[in-house]
């Protein structure tokens, strides 16, 4: 099968979005399928044996400089023409993604589109004025969605939030996890000491993700002030444009600021801690929490968006009130000071993660690609269909 991938986001950039598109690229290699990527920034020109078209981009300025807004150009059109593929596949159709729903609807080719983040509440997370696109902003993301044959989303919380706001034929992409680069045994002295600060010994929370406004990381400010009482310690791992105020705001507690980590030493990072802490609301499934689990690391996060569907209450981790700096303090020094408890959550965890492949997801995927097929080929061409309801 040929497939033609429009995504908002892709490497250099890291993050949920970016680490599901390479995985499944990486399956669908070895599954025997081809896609064409098209993607803004400045991308590698191929990601294994798949090309990827660099399309031209602007900077998400003043809001978060790391997003680059994909533009339509004339190039798309003649790398479509060329690629001829067999089903279109628009990762979060808002800007390029989106160009390239209306690419397909044009073409009269089978789409798919996939729902991974929730642009609309992330306008008022972030505020700064962008609270006043939330409405327009949900409407344009439904509309794209109901374009597509498929849609999916990545948690079952995301699949009922997206037939709530409208979207048509939702269904579930199965949850993956890398458990082979992400394990117990990752762990080592030396990331201990360098994200304690040269105290390893102490009880240590771990969140790794973006450092932006609307992942609620001021949450952990109390919980921080209060743990350090135990000797507990945080360390965030990666970077993004709220980075500097969360300095400035935990100065004075043991917090350290490691920037991104990549490959093993990321790794180490998430085997090396005691507890992975995730306040943040508007994840529609929240793959740091999968990937600590697969290290043998329990989770406490929000009981918000798509955490629920990575994460047992009670059993791999811990789930708590959006808000409630007590209940997270709680459930985080109830983890911290019980090694038994945390010893048993971390082997469940694992054990949960191990569950979840990227082959097992992926063969899904096809199977709703195909499906996308099938339900085109019982779909009159888009011309005709506008002239049928606009004679």
């Amino acid at each position: 099968m040929r497939i033609a991938l429009f995504t908002e986001v892709f490497l250099p950039k890291v993050d949920g979005v970016v680490t599901r598109i390479t995985r499944t690229l990486d399956q669908l290699t070895e599954l025997g399928h081809t896609a064409l990527v098209f993607a803004p920034g400045d991308p590698p020109g191929h990601y294994g044996p798949h090309r990827v078209v660099r399309v031209r981009s602007v900077s998400f300025r003043p809001w978060y400089p790391e997003i680059k807004v994909g533009l339509p150009t004339p190039r798309i059109a003649r790398e479509m023409q060329a690629f001829q593929p067999d089903v279109v596949h628009a990762v979060n159709p808002v800007w390029l993604a989106a160009y390239g729903v209306l690419s397909a609807r044009r073409r009269n080719l089978p789409l798919l589109a996939s729902f991974h983040t929730d642009v609309p509440s992330y306008t008022t997370a972030i505020g700064n004025g962008l609270q006043v696109l939330r409405a327009p902003v949900q409407g344009w993301t439904t509309g794209m969605h109901n374009l597509a044959e498929v849609n999916l989303c990545t948690s079952q919380q995301m699949v009922d939030r997206a037939r709530e706001v409208g979207i048509r034929e939702v269904d579930l992409w199965p949850k993956a996890v890398d458990t082979v680069t992400y394990h117990p045994g990752a762990r080592t002295e030396a990331m201990r000491h360098r994200l304690t600060d040269g105290h390893p010994d102490a009880p240590l929370i771990l969140y790794v993700g973006r450092l932006s406004k609307e992942k609620d990381l001021d949450q952990l400010l109390e919980p921080i002030r209060r743990l350090s009482g135990y000797g507990a310690r945080l360390a965030f791992v990666g970077s993004g444009p709220g980075r500097e105020e969360l300095e400035r705001r935990f100065a004075g507690t043991p917090t350290v600021f490691t920037g991104y980590l990549a490959g093993a030493d990321l790794a180490a990072a998430y085997a090396s801690a005691d507890v992975f802490a995730f306040p943040s609301t508007t994840e529609t499934l929240g793959l740091v929490a999968l990937e600590s689990m697969a290290s043998g690391v329990p989770v406490v996060g929000a009981d918000a968006g798509g955490i629920p569907f990575a994460v047992d209450h009670g059993r791999t981790g811990f789930l708590v009130t959006p808000g409630d700096a007590e209940g997270l303090t709680a459930r985080l020094q109830e983890l911290l000071t019980d090694a038994e408890l945390r010893a048993r959550m971390g082997a469940e965890a694992r054990a949960d993660a191990e569950r979840h492949s990227w082959r097992a997801a992926t063969e899904a995927l096809v199977g709703y690609y195909e499906l996308a097929l099938e339900r085109h080929q019982g779909r009159p061409p888009v011309h005709r269909a506008l002239r049928a309801r606009h004679p």
